[in-house]
């Protein structure tokens, strides 16, 4: 059995259907399987869609140190959120032929990389991945309008929890500091980020 139901293929056939470029949001916690959603839709749609996950607006380590924010890392002020929201702007509005970059997030040196993600202007729907695409504050607050449909992506606490700690391990973290960075990191801003539920147009759960 596919991991998604045909009826949130139904919604991307729908958003497909209008002629003109589309933007999907996937919202969710850290861990709850954002990225392993936008690849296993990309893997369906093919050419016609790009995936440009918000991570690659991730400030600098460099920059988060001046800030004294590092030991947040991940936090939502700790993005380049106004930066976020004016390339979903730039492509919700694509000109022929011009080739819009997006940066990525490069976990194995923990530093955004400019220009890494080429989204050319025939491609149809473009899907953006993220913790804080559903704020209503700040910056932030600017992300829902400029997306003609979002989906809240969820999944059991426990087994999200336990996919962060493995991730920081993965990453060089050892066990005790992984599960203190989950703990004191990443469950707070879960919970922000559940508060953001109620807005998505679905929610989809594994």
């Amino acid at each position: 059995m596919h991991p998604i139901a045909a009826p949130y293929f139904a919604r991307l056939d729908a958003l497909l259907t209008s002629g003109r470029r589309r933007i999907l949001g996937l919202a969710g916690a850290p861990g709850a399987g954002k990225s392993t959603l936008a690849a296993a839709l990309l893997a369906h749609l093919g050419t016609r869609a790009v995936v440009v996950p918000m991570d690659g607006y991730h400030l600098a380590q460099v920059e988060l140190e001046r800030l004294g924010r590092a030991a947040r890392k991940g936090a939502e002020d700790t993005f380049d959120a106004a930066g976020f929201v004016a390339l979903l702007a730039r492509l919700r509005q694509p000109r022929v032929g011009e080739t819009v970059y997006a940066p990525a997030f490069r976990r194995e040196i923990e530093e955004p990389v400019a220009g890494a993600i080429a989204v050319p202007a025939d491609v149809p729907l473009v899907i953006v991945e993220g913790n804080y695409l559903l704020l209503e504050h700040g910056h932030w607050a600017g992300v829902k309008p400029l997306l003609d449909e979002s989906w809240y992506v969820e999944v059991d606490d426990d087994l999200r929890r336990e996919r962060l700690v493995e991730r920081h391990m993965r990453f060089g973290r050892d066990a005790a500091a992984a599960a203190d960075w989950v703990a004191h990191t990443d469950e707070p801003n879960a919970r922000r980020i559940a508060a953001t539920r109620g807005r998505a147009d679905v929610v989809f759960r594994w």
